[in-house]
């Protein structure tokens, strides 16, 4: 088997049985053997009943792996390289924004220069808000800034890889996943190659901009501690200027004789520390609470059901 393709779906019902269809027309005259490892990312649409379906057909070689419960696409996508057999492992979604004809001509630059171990794709143009396109150009700048890992700017998980890197990959057992971050992290020789997503075929994206926040979040906090640093640069800066402000008011008291500011001043220092403690607090528990989950070991996810072609 040279090919995997590693497809992560929530709630894909409408698109799955067209994503085989692609990829069957796409790589109908490849010379090559390929898979295709959908994950049902515990979908509450008909998304496992259309999935079984493709499997039982076997148009083309097909695995399913069902999810007890939704754990989320970062496991989705550990879970399908834990179960692809290619000597190749693609990364893809099921909505078709991401094409297979683009997965072939990965594996074509893979094939012809054997110093490449990875083929990821970015995006030239997105079709989003100037307000989401900024925010996203913010997070990569904080992100290369803060870690010692470098992302490349709008680089997706769309990309194609050798079986060594998928290995590496599945030696990072952690719990809290970024893939862009752990691709990054592992290394390895990568090829960057430009691409437009489509539209969606059908369905509406599982993607809003709070889940983009946190997903931000996720990147920082798994791949630097400088957040934690911040926090006690901002103590010391905020104890400095609370000593300084000290020997302000007992100068004025006792130098110039006026009288001690009052209520108003009281109310602002207090509130403005109490947030400082609060925002220190709070990544300070960022911290602590994937520690916490990380210690508990429990598994990366859970798989219900696994329909494999070979068995």
């Amino acid at each position: 088997m040279k090919l995997s393709l590693v497809v992560p779906c929530y709630n894909e019902a409408e698109n799955v049985a067209e994503f085989q269809k692609t990829v069957i027309q796409t790589f109908e005259n490849e010379a090559y053997e390929y898979e295709i490892v959908f994950v049902d990312d515990g979908s509450s649409d008909a998304t496992y009943c259309n999935l079984k379906k493709i499997y039982e057909a076997q148009k083309c070689p097909v695995k399913v792996v069902v999810f007890s419960r939704n754990f989320g696409k970062e496991s989705a996508i550990y879970a399908g390289i834990q179960n692809a057999s290619g000597d190749y492992i693609s990364l893809i979604d099921a909505d078709l924004q991401q094409r297979p004809e683009l997965v072939r001509d990965m594996v074509k630059i893979l094939d012809e220069n054997p110093d490449y171990d990875v083929v990821a794709a970015y995006q030239e143009h997105r079709n989003e808000s100037k307000v989401l396109s900024a925010c996203k150009k913010v997070f990569y700048s904080v992100i290369n800034r803060l870690t010692n890992t470098e992302l490349k700017a709008d680089a997706s998980d769309f990309r194609t890889f050798r079986r060594n890197v998928a290995e590496s990959i599945l030696h990072l057992g952690e719990f809290h996943r970024f893939s862009k971050g752990l691709f990054s992290w592992v290394g390895y020789n990568t090829c960057f190659i430009p691409y437009t997503a489509c539209a969606r075929e059908k369905g509406v994206s599982k993607w809003s901009f709070f889940k983009l926040v946190n997903y931000a979040i996720e990147g920082i906090v798994g791949f630097s501690t400088k957040p934690l640093r911040i926090a006690t640069l901002f103590g010391t800066l905020t104890g400095v200027a609370a000593l300084v402000y000290l020997l302000v008011v007992f100068i004025q008291k006792l130098v110039i004789g006026i009288d001690v500011p009052g209520y108003a001043t009281l109310i602002i220092l207090i509130l403005f520390l109490g947030a400082a403690q609060l925002f220190c607090i709070g990544i300070i528990g960022e911290y602590v609470g994937r520690i916490f989950e990380q210690s508990k070991e429990r598994p990366i996810y859970i798989a219900k059901e696994i329909l494999d072609y070979r068995k």
